[in-house]
């Protein structure tokens, strides 16, 4: 992946993430589990999508507005590096343009340096979630 393909929130996030040793990796994904934001009250259950490759219940829903794309997610407290996977998703593409959250590229999970720390089908799961992200936003934007 080159850093030109990357948008600037999800460069900062990778770089983060790459700072640290493997165990504190691990912690800096639980706490963007514990940033993971409420989802509005006027967004019905009806535009959320499960993401089937994660083993957790975890649902993401988009909204594109004015050529700009709004993330969000449920994810069970109980399933927390799933969470923060979603947490990670939700902070770094919300705001984002279409043709930048398009661009996304989608080894971006495989870029976290957290291979050691949390399980292959884990990162999977947030591969998932970024494609099923991306096809809502082509869905919504008819690109």
């Amino acid at each position: 992946m080159t850093d030109a393909a990357l948008p600037e929130s999800l460069a900062e996030i990778r770089d983060e993430f790459l700072e640290l040793d493997p165990p504190e990796r691990l912690e800096l994904l639980l706490e963007y589990a514990d940033d993971l934001p409420p989802v509005p009250a006027d967004l019905e259950d009806a535009a959320f999508e499960r993401v089937a490759e994660c083993q957790s219940p975890v649902f993401i829903a988009l909204r594109v507005t004015d050529g700009h794309v709004g993330v969000h997610a449920k994810a069970p407290a109980e399933s927390p590096t799933t969470r923060g996977f979603a947490g990670i998703l939700v902070r770094a593409m919300s705001g984002l343009s279409v043709a930048d959250a398009l661009g996304i590229p989608d080894d971006f999970p495989q870029s976290l340096g957290l291979a050691e720390t949390v399980s292959p089908l884990r990162i999977a799961g947030m591969g998932g979630m970024l494609r099923r992200a991306k096809r809502q936003i082509s869905a919504q934007s008819a690109v």
